[in-house]
């Protein structure tokens, strides 16, 4: 399937996907550091960013977006990249990996973990952060972003430093969130979400010290079912690349093989 996307640098391709509501460009903060090792390739998912929506009669799962990823590395002749992703994103990785279709998989507060209350709690937040941006009038977006204040109402439950990011990507985001077309039965379909088969290739999960809107308890869940240790990013929020762009790289690049060569630039 043709999606939308931004590639960058060289060497063994790196697959990036985003969480729901969100665009290719959530990785913008990592993508250079990436690119000096990788081949990096970050997607806008069907329905999300600039991607066109899944074909009439395919509904919005997290199965069938990652279906969408794995055709869309065939029609680029990608065979067993390597794949990064973030919240839903990070489930679609693991799902990847349960196929053995990816080299490796790193998941970052990956979804499909919680308990009843959690994933409820998640669907509310959600549906009124689309309800917000959505309410938006033209240019109020760019003004909110403009200030402290507004910065932490958009995106505190989402990342720990929201002073990091810059008016100019918190208002795209924001317009990302808005425009979604697959948002809303994406969301509805996480009802049905359970963890993946388990993995064929190697996985690396990693959670935000601060994630509050998949809290890291849920860590302890996809350790069990990983049984393997999950790594904890320390001071990021749920959505890490802007919070610690260079942890956030490291982990990527040592979970799919090499080291960061930026490090300590």
């Amino acid at each position: 399937m043709e999606l939308a996307f931004e590639r960058r640098g060289s060497g063994e391709p790196l697959i990036l996907v985003h969480g729901i509501g969100h665009h290719w460009q959530a990785w913008l903060p990592v993508m250079d550091r990436l690119a000096a090792a990788r081949t990096v390739i970050a997607v806008d998912l069907p329905g999300f960013g600039r991607s066109r929506g899944l074909p009439d009669g395919v509904p919005y799962t997290a199965e069938s977006l990652a279906d969408a990823v794995e055709s869309f590395c065939a029609l680029l002749g990608l065979r067993e990249p390597h794949i990064a992703g973030n919240s839903l994103g990070g489930y679609i990785a693991l799902e990847l990996a349960s196929r053995g279709t990816v080299r490796t998989a790193t998941a970052l507060s990956p979804a499909g973990f919680w308990s009843r209350a959690e994933l409820l709690y998640c669907q509310a937040v959600l549906r009124a952060a689309r309800a917000s941006a959505r309410a938006l009038p033209p240019g109020q977006a760019g003004r909110t972003a403009e200030s402290a204040l507004g910065r932490t109402l958009s995106a505190g439950l989402l990342v720990a430093h929201p002073s990091r990011l810059t008016p100019t990507a918190l208002t795209a985001g924001s317009q990302a969130l808005a425009g979604s077309a697959g948002f809303d039965e994406t969301l509805a379909s996480f009802s049905g979400l359970m963890p993946p088969a388990p993995p064929k290739s190697p996985i690396t999960i990693a959670w935000g010290e601060h994630d509050r809107l998949l809290p890291r308890r849920q860590a302890v869940r996809a350790a069990r079912w990983s049984g393997q240790r999950v790594k904890l990013l320390k001071g990021c929020g749920h959505v890490p690349m802007s919070d610690d762009p260079a942890l956030v790289a490291r982990v990527l690049l040592e979970a799919s093989g090499t080291s960061d060569p930026t490090a300590g630039a």
